[in-house]
């Protein structure tokens, strides 16, 4: 039955069109790590159904998403003052062609790695890529660049960036942000040393996909490092978004919400208050009810969706815990799977919240990933190079834990594309297979 349900979320949640064996996005064509494919590898390990491992000129925190036979990554270099597009030939892990772009200004980072959180999103004819200060860019699967936008101002937050592109219908939708002092307006140098003037602001913004061209912007007080995710409620597609203050702000709950617009205009159609803290993860939708998690010791809310203004009334639930999320979950039938960044797996129920594992020993190490759900397993990626493998049941059980080369490390996610598992560490790019 949880398959079941699973499959049928996946359909309903499909506003990106993709075939079914593309991972076009950051967290799949869905934007919610489903994915409809059986028979995947369970178990692995450096040389255990392996099909092919390529070396990784600098570490990085992005996902690769995967359309047909490429493998599109971001990565950056020289300190941040060179950001590339990669791509890569997924029958053996052959580097076709890099894009990079170079940007002289100084930019907060968090461990010399954040400057390119950002995963691609793709499509048949493009590639979009957001270097966070540096601008977006639109790239054809040849490399050849359709259009830019260097004048989205300078993002300066000590822990980077994280929101990817969305692409939906003729848009490109980013969250550009976060930012530690919103308003602050400065000269910065953008990328080839273009000179801009421009506000730090968090902003939604919308383009046209073919020109880039600006269609709506929406200005908000507060960033977060979440991706916006589009779903339809009673028939219509609604863009989530969850933000908060940083920890140089105190929490104000007339201005941390979980939100919902419409992803053709930008109009703001209700929020619902309850964030207290860093958002690092991105929105989940099923069963007409939307959960989203505080990071940093932060909340964790759910409500359901359907109303306008102020939805506030409509939560079901609200945990004020103080726990660390940096990766996303998954809503499976009626129920809800996190790991936290600690490596704590749990299971909520839906409607109530309440909490219904009980973990007495984490199974594997820190993590920053998140989930990905695929005939009935959930696969998280480990900061250490596991990967935990979990039953997606609320019953708690460890199907496997799978670990990579020692040294290994990584803050990326599972990306999965016809039968095959993409891994990005700090140092590899892997490719996991059954060897047939």
């Amino acid at each position: 039955m949880q398959r079941i349900i699973a499959m049928l979320i996946l359909l309903s949640l499909g506003n990106l069109a993709s075939r079914a064996d593309d991972w076009p996005a950051w967290r799949g064509p869905t934007g919610q790590g489903y994915c409809a494919e059986k028979n995947l590898p369970l178990k692995w390990s450096a040389k255990e159904n392996v099909k092919w491992k390529v070396k990784l000129a600098d570490p990085g925190n992005s996902t690769p998403v995967i359309w047909g036979d490429k493998i599109f990554l971001t990565q950056a270099s020289k300190a941040g003052a060179v950001r590339s597009l990669l791509c890569f030939a997924r029958a053996d892990g052959k580097l076709l062609w890099q894009k990079d772009v170079e940007y002289s200004h100084k930019e907060q980072n968090w461990g010399g790695i954040t400057w390119t959180n950002a995963s691609a999103a793709v499509d048949d004819k493009r590639v979009v890529v957001s270097f966070a200060s540096a601008g977006m860019y639109c790239y054809d699967h040849d490399g050849k660049e359709l259009w830019k936008r260097t004048d989205l101002g300078h993002w300066e937050h000590g822990f980077g960036n994280g929101a990817s592109p969305v692409l939906y219908e003729n848009l490109v939708i980013l969250w550009c942000g976060p930012n530690a002092h919103p308003g602050k307006d400065e000269k910065v140098d953008n990328a080839k040393g273009k000179k801009a003037t421009k506000g730090a602001r968090n902003v939604l913004l919308a383009v046209d996909k073919n020109t880039g061209k600006t269609v709506w912007e929406n200005d908000e007080k507060h960033g977060s490092w979440s991706t916006p995710l589009i779903v339809k409620v009673n028939g219509q597609d609604q863009l989530l978004l969850g933000y908060g203050p940083d920890a140089k702000n105190k929490p104000d709950p007339d201005t941390n919400y979980l939100k919902g617009f419409d992803p053709k205009t930008g109009k703001e159609l209700w929020f619902c208050r309850g964030l207290n803290s860093f958002v690092y993860t991105s929105p989940l939708f099923a069963n007409g009810v939307a959960v989203q998690m505080s990071g940093y010791g932060g909340s964790a809310l759910a409500v359901k969706l359907g109303g306008s203004g102020d939805i506030t009334k409509e939560r079901l639930w609200l945990h004020p815990k103080n726990i660390q999320r940096v990766g996303s979950g998954m809503i499976i039938g009626d129920h809800v799977y996190m790991v936290d960044e600690n490596g704590t797996p749990r299971c909520y129920e839906l409607t109530s919240g309440k909490e219904l594992w009980e973990v007495a020993t984490r199974p594997a190490g820190m993590t920053w990933g998140s989930m990905v759900h695929a005939d009935g397993r959930l696969y998280i990626f480990m900061r250490q190079g596991e990967t935990l493998v979990l039953n997606a049941s609320p019953k708690y059980e460890v199907l496997a834990v799978n670990r990579l080369d020692k040294g290994e490390q990584t803050n990326a996610s599972v990306a999965i594309s016809n039968g095959e598992i993409f891994l990005r560490t700090f140092n590899n790019l892997w490719c996991i297979a059954e060897k047939k």
